[in-house]
């Protein structure tokens, strides 16, 4: 890792100079030194200290192809140089909504915005506008972006979370208006029985419930088709829409994780991976909800726009993503996480520590857990758990590995079964020194 003297250093300290913190992403902030990236290319990403590592993060699951993937340099240097923005339509939306489309089932409608925030934004508008209603529920712990309906229990804590059978409705951010928090109906993970419950004390108050059916956050375990055909039969006997959020999972099948149940929901935020690299969002569902956007006889019960929206040359980079990410290499990058997950269970059976493996397709999470986490709250670190699990994504770093900082990991298609086994390796290493803090935080 850099130290005191190193460019990555500098850079840090001129940084806090202007920027709060010295980022405009808290999430590049973890427990050791800020890194700079210099260039990328394939897997591999160098910083600017001239040290490569193998990119297991892929900016938090945004690139499917790694970076500087050729078809995509080609399509967007050649759209750059037509324009990069004109307040007009361009045909590459056309051709990218028609691409989207024809993945899912789901998909009727598109609209394009600017990041997995926007979407999940514009769906809950979209629900309110839709339904006449206020209230949006969804999953404790449950990640959807930065906006405030959707942060609400992004990150209780047991002080604050309330029982099990009732969790409260905890604000993020300090100032969140509280008929914002009073708004939202929190119900736990997998737990049918519980959920219904609570959503039925709110049954004519709900515009929507929104779903991640592989929730990074809460514990990266597929959402039961229990619990899924659950919500699906309460949103329509209760005139509500279902809401899936596949910013990050949408890369689990062609037609995203959706694909795995036997339900269409109504609406389906996505984003990240969609935008070949660059900033994106994209809101898709069933034609007469999507009916929103448009003006009618009353106008236009949701007008959405935005500058950026549909920029051509993320619409050219999402469209070349997606065209080179079909059936076959699905089927060849989620092969190769089942591949990581079994070798990295294997890995935690033979050293005999408390430690487990959760995800599907090509994103996987380890945990500091004897077995799978089923919730936000047993997904939940205490502090000297949270300290250990910094030490390994530290460490991973320091062995040339660059992972989420949740130790998860998104592939991208320039890996190979070297890569996985290079990172079991280095995790073997880790893990062995690490061994007494892990038990430790197991008693």
């Amino acid at each position: 890792m850099p130290d005191a003297a190193s460019r990555s250093a500098r850079l840090f300290a001129r940084a806090q100079e202007f920027l709060p913190g010295g980022v405009s992403r808290n999430t590049l902030l973890y427990d050791g030194p800020m890194l700079y990236a210099s260039y990328a290319k394939g897997c591999r990403v160098v910083d600017v200290d001239g040290r490569e590592r193998i990119d297991f993060a892929n900016n938090v699951a945004s690139h499917i192809h790694g970076h500087a993937y050729p078809p995509i340099v080609e399509a967007v240097s050649e759209q750059i140089g037509r324009g990069t923005g004109f307040t007009m339509a361009t045909e590459i939306e056309i051709d990218f909504a028609e691409l989207l489309c024809g993945r899912s089932d789901s998909f009727d409608k598109i609209r394009f915005v600017n990041s997995g925030t926007e979407a999940v934004m514009a769906g809950m508008k979209a629900a309110r506008a839709y339904t006449g209603r206020s209230k949006i529920a969804k999953v404790e712990g449950g990640y959807h972006g930065a906006y405030d309906y959707a942060e609400v229990s992004q990150a209780p804590s047991p002080e604050n979370w309330g029982a099990a059978d009732c969790p409260a409705a905890v604000p993020l951010a300090k100032g969140t208006p509280r008929g914002l928090v009073d708004d939202t109906i929190v119900i736990p993970y997998n737990d049918t029985e519980v959920a219904l419950k609570i959503l039925n004390r709110h049954a004519h108050e709900i515009a929507a419930v929104v779903i991640d059916p592989l929730p990074h956050r809460v514990c990266m375990v597929p959402a039961s088709g229990n619990f899924v055909n659950a919500l699906r039969r309460w949103t329509i006997e209760n005139h509500a829409l279902l809401i899936f959020d596949e910013v990050i999972t949408f890369r689990s099948e062609v037609g995203g994780m959706q694909a795995h149940y036997e339900v269409r929901p109504d609406l389906t935020a996505m984003g990240k991976m969609i935008g070949g690299g660059f900033p994106v969002g994209a809101l898709a569902g069933v034609n007469d909800v999507m009916q929103v956007f448009v003006s009618g006889e009353y106008g236009v019960p949701l007008p959405l726009s935005g500058t950026f929206s549909a920029n051509p040359v993320t619409m050219t980079a999402g469209y070349t993503a997606l065209r080179y990410f079909g059936p076959s290499e699905v089927a060849k990058l989620n092969e190769l996480g089942d591949y990581a997950r079994k070798n990295l269970t294997e890995l935690f059976r033979t050293l005999d520590i408390p430690v487990c493996v959760t995800g599907i397709g090509s994103l996987f999470r380890v945990h500091l857990k004897p077995e799978p986490p089923k919730n936000f709250r047993e997904t939940f670190q205490a502090p000297a758990e949270k300290a250990v699990v910094g030490a390994i994504v530290r460490s991973l770093y320091e062995e040339g590995f660059m992972m989420i900082h949740t130790c998860s990991a998104a592939l991208s298609t320039p890996m190979t079964r070297l890569e996985i086994d290079m990172l079991v390796d280095a995790l073997n290493r880790i893990l062995k020194s690490l061994r007494p803090r892990i038990l430790e935080v197991a008693a």
